[in-house]
């Protein structure tokens, strides 16, 4: 057990160390992150470089009473570590285990389940007006934020409503240069400017106490000496953009060094109004690769080696190729051969592998930042003028531009196409992650198309047609390893689904991935005598209505099998199909996701949860043929033989 970490039992307990020992705990917390990466995948370089601001912190706050809310929260594993839960750090990202997140139903500590960014500053403003208006205005309230998710839109709405409400308020700005990948945008120059500045905080504070008592008299005079204070405030500390919002700007300070930042926290803890303290940290601190590397380092593969003073010899080697490298190599071959086709992402090149396209074609490379509605809205207006627009994002992150897909997209009809990647599942990420909802907020839009590949043969022609349609298209995708049925891959034409085998006793329809689980499915139930057909649907609107009707009114059973939620879903639409077909759907079931959240597990657990494993899938055909008629092959009702459905 670790000397000192192993005594923490709650934050109480560090102000028992000195400053020489609270190093020493950060080093002891960083040997920790070490550990779990041999063990399995994890956020790991943001985590290395806040550990000794989360120490700062909770030195600094009683957070029992007082708020905190990290953004975007794969950062909180310090926090962990000192909040009761080191004996339990070892399960993290584990089924039934710790969460990678912050989770309320873990500690009084965590306040909110979060995984998206930008959002800390809305919600720690609530919580500071909340307190305020139950009659506890004592209490502080801290947001931590990223320079990288400091341009999302929300955090300037934000930071906006706080100026004029002038409450006590802590936001920290959490400054290592870095999003995932490197950020972006025009914000980010600025905080360079400020991290590159030799006048540091002792010189800044007399210039700032001594452009205080200039004394501005009227007319010109006064005019000229206000302009000539904003603009050395402006040089001396990149701050004014905060202090015009009405914040007060403290900063840049040392962010691994933690006597000056519980100096700097004590201070402006207590000040009246809303304040600002820029903090740099380095991503990656404290293990040389992950701070020369923060881009690889941020979720890396497992450490197979690590030598002295955490330095990492080796990894893991990678598995098979995924989704999501299939679909940025499509990407690129359209790119070669097609000068219309761009590509725009919400700060995701390195997660949806479009490094090579960055670099090959930088020309029609956007990288947006954290903006997922401007990235959409931006993609809307290229389409506009002749250009084919990818919105290449996170089926969970394209959630928060929904107001720009029906506005500035599916209204408009424009020929945009969107690549939702980690559709379904992801695993130890959790409910924060999964993309179970882009079906029903995709489709009910007129002019949306949204289509899902049944393995690798269904990739580049879905591209193909998504880039030709005149028109939205959706295409969604999971965090998961290629799969390639044999087969005559049948052309892609819009609302038609590729019938693989009909069946009389049961019939499979699985949109997506989940298309090489129901064969497999398929097989046991033929090898226990039944007749099973498979169908890979593809689209999920337009249906297929036509195959559809016809497999619910001939065959005994009829199954949806999708990777996203139930309601509003694949199943629904097919539910809607029947409805306004007259036909009878006693016979359907739908499996899917059901209308709770799934916590962090494998993806293979999770698949297994809801029931659309091949054992799920198999063990839900059967109930329901038994139910229909008991004896296999023995149809309830009147007989129909194998039907041509042509």
């Amino acid at each position: 057990m670790d000397l000192l970490l192993g005594g923490i039992k709650s934050p109480k307990d560090l102000h028992q160390l000195s400053d020489e020992q609270l190093t020493n705990l950060a080093q002891e917390m960083r040997d920790e992150l070490v550990r779990v990466l041999r063990v399995r995948p994890a956020h790991f370089a943001s985590n290395l470089g806040v550990v000794e601001l989360c120490l700062a912190l909770h030195l600094s706050f009683d957070f029992t009473k007082d708020r905190l809310i990290w953004d975007t929260g794969h950062q909180i594993y310090p926090h962990k570590l000192i909040t009761g839960r080191y004996e339990d750090f070892g399960s993290i990202r584990t089924k039934g285990g710790l969460m990678g997140y912050p989770n309320p139903a873990e500690s009084e500590y965590d306040l909110f389940m979060t995984g998206h960014a930008g959002s800390s500053v809305s919600t720690a403003l609530g919580l500071k007006m909340g307190d305020v208006v139950n009659g506890h205005p004592e209490r502080h309230s801290v947001a931590v934020i990223g320079d990288g998710a400091l341009p999302s839109g929300i955090v300037f709405e934000a930071l906006n409503n706080a100026g004029v409400l002038k409450k006590n308020f802590l936001v920290i700005l959490n400054d290592n240069a870095m999003s995932i990948c490197p950020r972006v945008g025009s914000l980010a120059k600025c905080l360079d400017q400020a991290r590159m500045s030799d006048l540091y905080t002792g010189s800044k504070r007399q210039i700032r106490d001594l452009l205080n008592k200039i004394p501005l008299v009227g007319g010109m005079a006064k005019q000229f000496l206000e302009q000539a204070k904003d603009a050395v405030k402006a040089f001396v500390n990149g701050g004014l953009l905060f202090e015009e919002l009405g914040f007060r700007y403290f900063g840049p300070i040392d962010g691994h060094n933690i006597p000056e930042l519980r100096r700097w926290i004590q201070d402006v803890k207590q000040l009246d109004g809303p304040v600002l303290l820029h903090v740099l940290t380095n991503k990656g601190e404290g293990v040389p690769q992950a701070s020369a590397d923060p881009v690889t380092y941020h979720t890396p593969p497992v450490f197979e080696e690590v030598g002295p003073q955490r330095t990492i010899l080796s990894l893991k080697k990678g598995g098979a190729k995924a989704y999501t490298d299939a679909f940025s190599s499509a990407i690129h071959e359209k790119m070669k051969t097609d000068p219309k086709v761009a590509i725009i992402t919400a700060a995701m090149c390195q997660g949806n592998k479009l490094e090579k396209i960055r670099e090959d074609f930088p020309e029609r490379f956007f990288d947006v930042g954290i903006c997922e509605s401007h990235a959409v809205a931006f993609a809307g207006g290229m389409a506009k003028v002749g250009t084919k627009p990818i919105v290449s994002i996170y089926s969970t992150f394209l959630q928060r531009s929904f107001d720009q897909i029906f506005q500035e997209v599916s209204l408009q009809n424009l020929p945009v196409v969107f690549c939702m990647d980690r559709a379904g599942f992801t695993g130890p990420d959790g409910p924060t992650h999964h993309g179970m909802y882009d079906i029903p907020y995709m489709r009910m839009f007129p002019n949306m198309v949204c289509m899902a590949p049944g393995d690798e043969a269904d990739v580049k022609p879905m591209l193909d047609f998504a880039l030709s349609h005149n028109g939205p298209v959706g295409i969604r995708y999971p965090k998961t390893a290629l799969e390639w049925h044999e087969r005559k891959v049948a052309p892609v034409e819009i609302g038609v689904s590729e019938v693989f085998e009909w069946g009389e006793d049961a019939i499979l329809f699985a949109f997506g991935t989940l298309l090489g689980n129901a064969q497999k499915a398929a097989k046991i139930l033929r090898d226990e005598g039944y007749s099973v057909g498979v169908v890979n649907a593809r689209f999920a609107k337009p249906l297929d209505e036509s195959t559809t009707i016809k497999a619910i009114q001939q065959a005994s059973v009829v199954a949806t099998i999708e990777e996203g939620a139930l309601e509003g879903g694949y199943g629904s639409a097919v539910l809607e199909a029947a409805n306004r077909g007259g036909v009878d759907s006693s016979n359907l079931i739908r499996l899917g996701h059901p209308d709770r959240y799934v916590m962090h597990a494998e993806r293979t657990e999770q698949l297994q949860e809801i029931g659309v494993d091949v054992d799920g899938i198999v063990r839900a055909v059967r109930e329901k043929l038994i139910e229909r008629a008991p004896v296999p092959g023995v149809r309830r009702g009147h007989q129909i033989s194998v039907t041509e459905i042509a």
